[in-house]
């Protein structure tokens, strides 16, 4: 009999963990996802500023694995977990399962401020950075009809809350629009009124990389006209104006969040296997705490096994790829009668884009930037990608617009739910 291995989540980890097992036929596997495609969340910021398309980054599952037989699809939402019955609940169905692999990722973290969690501008998944190109694009016609000069400025006014490689990424890409795009497209507006903010509660950006790394995306962004908060952090978010910690408040319409993460929260788990910022505590071979067939890989999971990291791995793309490969290794081992491998996270550096041909890279042994560190941030973004189509098209857009400075997919499209949803619902009442 095949076992059924059912892998909730198709980002890195749960696509790297089916792809080690797409061939093996003593495995049936079943990825369920509430969306129909992989997306490539290091380059979602570049949707969010219209520089590329979304389909660039994305690839639908179903193409993904046509050629495998012991790969199938589920859509829906993961409701509920049920380790008795070998069963998940979803919102188009119940699964049962010989093995579960979690794989869901992070969401956003407000730290329980409501209207922060309201009313600011995450950029998680492609939804969220569509819904934000579309906000940018309309606050800057708005801007342009706009006479009053208080209004303006609110109007024109971006603060992002976060300085970590999301948060620099996105402040220069808006800095770089705003130079070559928005003063020549948007001669009403007046761009002296116009200010990009980011804030981050630490003392210095990007946290995580080096010195160097920390001190080029500060120079760098500031050349930009990008203001700098360091050491201050969004406290609330009341009537279009951003509260900070040290009492100023800045008069916004657009606040991005990129500021934290949380564990997407499972229910039917022992109450032992989750762990702080609700990640799920696993053990060196990815099984859950208080578990015996479920495991969780990637951004989710929290594993304090391994002596170099002993708060938990980071949350990166590395680490998630690493860890469905290990997991998919151990399934095989399982079968063979084979002993474990326990997971050893192999640090391969980090990386930024700051701006046009600027970028910095941290390697295991060194540290570099500027024109080198930018393509080597080029070559490494494109490699991960799935479908060569993607890849190509991607190469071909980044030169033409880096070239160009001039994007032309800036379109202001929300499409209305009133015709085929609508069918859709009526169906789905009438079933």
């Amino acid at each position: 009999m095949k076992k059924h291995i059912l892998v909730v989540g198709g980002g890195f980890a749960g696509i790297n963990f089916i792809k080690s097992l797409k061939n093996d036929k003593r495995f049936r596997i079943t990825l369920v996802d509430k969306n129909n495609y992989h997306f490539f969340p290091p380059l979602i910021y570049q949707v969010a500023t219209s520089f590329i398309e979304a389909s660039n980054i994305s690839y639908p599952f179903r193409k993904l694995f046509s050629e495998n037989k012991n790969v199938n699809f589920h859509m829906g939402s993961l409701i509920r977990v049920n380790p008795e019955k070998k069963t998940i609940e979803t919102d188009t169905g119940t699964l049962s399962y010989d093995y579960l692999v979690l794989a869901l990722g992070t969401e956003s973290n407000f730290f329980g401020m409501e209207n922060v969690r309201k009313y600011a501008l995450p950029m998680k998944n492609i939804d969220e950075a569509l819904y934000l190109r579309n906000h940018i694009l309309l606050t800057l016609e708005e801007a342009a009809r706009n006479k009053d000069i208080k209004e303006a400025e609110k109007l024109q006014n971006i603060v992002i809350a976060g300085g970590g490689p999301t948060g620099v990424e996105l402040a220069g890409m808006l800095a770089e629009m705003g130079r070559y795009v928005a003063q020549k497209e948007y001669p009403e507006i007046k761009f002296s009124l116009s200010s990009i903010y980011l804030i981050d509660a630490l003392p210095s950006l990007l946290s995580p990389m080096s010195k160097l790394a920390q001190q080029t995306a500060y120079e760098k962004l500031k050349e930009l006209g990008v203001k700098i908060l360091l050491n201050v952090s969004v406290k609330d978010y009341v009537n279009c104006n951003v509260i900070l910690s040290d009492g100023k408040s800045i008069a916004t319409e657009t606040l991005i969040w990129t500021s934290g993460v949380i564990g997407r929260e499972i229910q039917g788990l022992p109450e032992e296997s989750i762990g702080k910022g609700r990640r799920i505590l696993v053990d060196a071979y990815n099984t859950v705490a208080g578990t015996g067939n479920i495991y969780a890989v990637g951004d989710i999971c929290l594993m304090l096994s391994e002596e170099k990291y002993p708060k938990g791995h980071p949350q990166l793309a590395q680490v998630a790829i690493q860890q469905g490969k290990n997991l998919a290794a151990n399934f095989k081992r399982i079968e063979d009668g084979k002993v474990l491998e326990p997971f050893h996270y192999n640090d391969k550096g980090s990386m930024a884009i700051i701006s046009k041909y600027n970028a910095v890279v941290d390697l295991p042994k060194s540290s570099f930037k500027g024109f080198v560190a930018w393509l080597t941030w080029l070559f490494i973004h494109i490699i991960p990608l799935v479908g060569f189509k993607n890849k190509v098209q991607l190469a071909l857009d980044w030169f033409r617009l880096f070239i160009t400075n001039n994007p032309s997919i800036r379109l202001i499209l929300m499409p209305k739910r009133n015709t085929g949803a609508d069918s859709y619902q009526r169906k789905s009442e009438r079933t």
